[in-house]
């Protein structure tokens, strides 16, 4: 919930050259441990888009992304980790390695913030700005996850 109240109350404040706008509430999604249920991981991407809808006024954009990115995390866990599936572990800098950690968020975040910035164009007319205002946003959150996973990781 603190990472939804930063999102709201100082991420969407972020406008770099306009478009690019870091979506980090995909954070919460990238974290889960990879024996957590799939009805579960959508429930909780569903509710964590729908708040980010209510209060930023984006008319559904963030439920659907959120709710795409919790259906895909497990794949994605699974094509980024060595560990075996049976064994149960979260997803970190110290246990999936600096490299796949940062691969595994980037792709996380790249199916996230396509998803809301091509359901926000909802054209092709402009597709350069989309494409900006998803590599952008998608590395700029990126580094956030990872400045994140620093912050908190050292904290414990």
């Amino acid at each position: 919930m603190l990472l939804l109240a930063l999102q709201i109350s100082i991420f969407n404040q972020i406008h770099i050259g306009g478009d690019v706008t870091p979506l980090l509430i995909g954070y919460m999604l990238v974290c889960f441990q990879n024996d957590v249920s799939r009805t579960g991981l959508l429930v909780w991407g569903f509710l964590t888009g729908f708040l980010f809808d209510m209060f930023s006024n984006t008319a559904g954009m963030a439920s659907a992304s959120c709710t795409l990115l919790a259906m895909m995390q497990p794949k994605l866990l699974k094509l980024f980790s060595t560990f075996d599936p049976n064994e149960i572990f979260t997803p970190n800098i110290q246990s999936m390695g600096l490299w796949r950690y940062l691969t595994y968020v980037f792709f996380c975040m790249l199916v996230l913030h396509t998803a809301f910035y091509a359901l926000d164009a909802f054209t092709l007319q402009n597709w350069p700005l989309t494409l900006i205002a998803i590599g952008g946003s998608t590395a700029m959150a990126t580094l956030l996850c990872l400045f994140s996973e620093m912050f908190v990781r050292r904290r414990k």
